[in-house]
């Protein structure tokens, strides 16, 4: 039995010299238990593939010029299923592989920078006029809250899904993002007002579902689909609804500094998501420059 608990102890033990080593150790790190809920559970899934293909790859060797490639190939292959995922399977382990050479326990990082496979063009990924007014007009009262949540407030679905009525004071919504800590104080628009005012308090959290319940992320995602499907909206998910509200904003003359406060977005993401994603340089914003310089300069109305 001595023997026997020896062998069971040692196949335990996770050789120091290996990549499983690392993993193990960043698992358990103040970094990893910092990170939100959900990207915890997206980062562990992808930790479990990254050990089951490369647990016992020798930490030595990734100061070979030929590791690169291997992992490249690696991250290839699962391309050949889903790009984006690949993607985030070969960033998570770069990601990991810079923690641990932070603190020395692996030579060097082979995984830096190595460009994607997947491009999102999320151009027309931006929820219409024609498109908002199908939803609303077939969707359920309690998901047409949570589109005009998504909507006025550019929030990401996590955070409304766990909203709470003590966050708005009948003015504002005050919330901490779970995944950046951003604190943001919003502004209710009359839209939204309206609907909050006119929704029974039937729970802690402002979104409930049908039974008046808190949603679960994958309860909800089912009935949003459900219900853009009804709806004939196709191409479009509620994280649109993130970036329609940037987009919308941007398209009443706000400004990059004005969104980022209402959204939680850097400068630079504001930028990024109004350069290259969503405007595609928007009919309406050059119409708006334009009548503004006539006003400037000539004092006269629409441009002819």
């Amino acid at each position: 039995m001595a023997a026997y608990q020896k062998a069971v102890e040692a196949k335990l033990e996770t050789p120091s010299e290996t990549l499983a080593f690392v993993l193990t150790a960043y698992r358990g790190s103040r970094r990893f238990e910092e990170l939100a809920p959900r990207t915890r559970r997206d980062y562990e899934k992808h930790l479990r593939r990254i050990e089951a293909d490369y647990g016992a790859f020798p930490i030595a060797a990734l100061t070979d010029r030929r590791t690169r490639g291997e992992f490249l190939t690696w991250r290839d292959a699962l391309a050949t299923k889903s790009r984006r995922q690949a993607d985030y399977a070969y960033s998570v382990l770069a990601l990991v592989l810079s923690w641990a050479q932070d603190r020395g326990l692996v030579p060097s990082n082979p995984c830096e920078r190595p460009g994607r496979t997947y491009r999102s063009r999320r151009v027309e990924s931006v929820w219409q006029q024609e498109d908002e007014a199908r939803f609303m007009q077939v969707a359920p009262p309690h998901l047409r809250l949570a589109f005009l949540l998504a909507l006025w407030t550019g929030q990401r679905q996590g955070d409304l899904l766990r909203l709470t009525w003590s966050a708005f004071d009948g003015a504002c919504i005050r919330l901490k993002q779970s995944k950046t800590g951003v604190r943001v104080t919003i502004p209710v628009g009359k839209p939204l007002l309206e609907a909050l005012n006119a929704t029974e308090k039937t729970a802690v959290t402002i979104l409930t579902t049908l039974r008046n319940t808190a949603w679960t992320e994958s309860g909800f995602r089912a009935s949003w689909r459900t219900a853009c499907k009804a709806a004939e909206v196709e191409g479009l998910t509620f994280h649109d609804l993130r970036g329609t509200a940037v987009t919308r904003l941007a398209l009443a003359g706000c400004t990059t500094p004005e969104i980022a406060t209402i959204t939680g977005h850097s400068l630079k993401q504001v930028e990024t998501i109004l350069d290259a994603h969503y405007l595609s340089r928007d009919a309406k914003l050059a119409l708006n420059a334009i009548r503004k310089r006539e006003e400037h300069e000539t004092g006269t109305g629409s441009p002819k």
